[in-house]
């Protein structure tokens, strides 16, 4: 990594919030904080906005998975003297931490980089899209944060037959009505079932006599369940489940299963897909995904915090030891340059974890920081970047296809999910 640049002491020193880490949940609130009308600092070592939600051309994308997966444990950041010469303040160290584990990156021809290094954007937080009527596109409306991002649709949706073949997933009665994969008496089934959720979805609570209204009971049973009573053949649970519900895991096993989807939750997640279609006139479905992909949307709130009065600073040596007063409320932080920056809020990146306190302060000063440790991962992604010289389907750029449970192989418990991107969305050149 090149040095990183000497900047001047930082001025004001005293703010109402510091943030160390421009990802997506710490630029939301540094929006947030900064319209109503708090003093926030902004810092991040990176010379890119976005931290682990950053979108990084082909060079940058390598170096900083590198950079930030080994060793698996926690590695410590560069030591710095912060023994306190004031009894009254007690000083925790924070260490960095590993994301990323078990990295495979392919190997590119030197001509091939220089060719292709400032073509393509590559996601560190994806492959993800948004629903069109999700409550983050809400925030980002609300917030104004939309007039810094735009998006492009994603034209289909299909779903893994187990056989190799990609089927169209048949989400409204016009693309059932298409469906040649499905037969007349399984179309019927399908439009029923949403027919029937529609109606339990403008329900009011002083309605009754719609075939789907459910007991309190029976909301809480498995959605799988639900789905077997309206008597639903194998072939539209699965589609039901794993490509509009979105169910991660296999629904069918329980046993095995670590998330099953209780029946309220998969109404409302076909609500809001059901929801999604429709919404934007330019979306001819209900995903759609940021032009210059999903580093673009910590950078609109970045954006917006700025306009608010955020101050930002960027490729700075991060080394920060908290600081507590003896009362057991947090002061500050201690840069790795000596200068110290006062506030009595701080919002950290999850990289950092908190280390051993260098003057033994009451533990009780510890637990007031929630800290993100090995301990509260409860599960891993899996992920995978290829880049091809053509589509899945022609004259379809932008894709998602699911894989259910057990469709690839007989061992497989979860949803494998496959996100294409095209050219038009501006992240790699036409034709790929």
């Amino acid at each position: 990594m090149s040095e990183l640049p000497q900047y001047p002491p930082i001025d004001p020193t005293t703010f109402d919030l510091i943030v160390i880490g421009t990802g997506l949940p710490e630029s939301v609130i540094a929006a947030a904080a900064s319209t109503s009308g708090k003093t926030v600092l902004h810092l991040d070592p990176n010379p890119f906005y976005g931290s682990h939600f950053a979108s990084l051309s082909i060079p940058e994308f390598n170096s900083f998975l590198n950079s930030n997966s080994a060793p698996p444990a926690s590695q410590s950041c560069p030591e710095t003297a912060c023994p306190s010469d004031d009894p009254n303040l007690s000083i925790i160290n924070l260490n960095c931490r590993s994301l990323y584990s078990d990295l495979e990156i392919s190997s590119f021809s030197p001509t091939l980089l220089e060719e292709c290094s400032r073509k393509f954007l590559l996601d560190l937080a994806g492959p993800r899209v948004l629903f069109c009527a999700d409550k983050a596109i809400d925030l980002m409306l609300k917030s104004e944060a939309s007039q810094y991002v735009e998006f492009k649709s994603i034209d289909a949706s299909f779903i893994g037959d187990g056989d190799g073949a990609l089927l169209a997933v048949p989400d409204s009665r016009a693309a059932i009505f298409k469906d040649k994969s499905l037969s007349l008496i399984q179309k019927n089934q399908l439009m029923r079932f949403l027919k029937l959720v529609e109606g339990h979805l403008r329900a009011t609570a002083a309605s009754v006599g719609t075939d789907v209204n459910q007991s309190e009971k029976d909301l809480e049973s498995p959605f799988v369940d639900f789905l077997t009573k309206m008597k639903l053949p194998a072939k539209i649970k699965s589609i039901v489940l794993y490509a509009i519900a979105m169910a991660d895991r296999d629904q069918e096993n329980k046993e095995i299963s670590k998330q099953v989807l209780k029946t309220k939750d998969g109404v409302d997640r076909l609500a809001l897909y059901q929801s999604s279609i429709g919404r934007f006139a330019n979306a001819s479905g209900p995903f759609i995904y940021p032009i210059y992909g999903q580093g673009e949307l910590p950078q609109a709130f970045c954006r917006r915090a700025a306009v608010k009065g955020c101050i930002y600073v960027s490729s700075v040596e991060i080394n920060p030891n908290l600081e507590f007063q003896s009362s057991g409320n947090y002061k500050g932080v201690k840069l790795a340059s000596g200068q110290e920056l006062f506030s009595n809020k701080l919002l950290l990146d999850p990289a950092f974890t908190k280390s051993s306190p260098t003057s033994s302060p009451d533990d009780s000063l510890c637990a007031r920081f929630d800290f993100l440790t090995a301990q509260n991962v409860k599960s891993k992604v899996v992920k995978g970047i290829c880049i091809t010289k053509s589509s899945l389907k022609p004259d379809v750029p932008n894709l998602l296809v699911l894989y259910p449970p057990q469709s690839l192989y007989p061992e497989q418990s979860t949803t494998v999910r496959v996100l294409q991107i095209g050219g038009n969305s501006a992240i790699c050149p036409m034709g790929m």
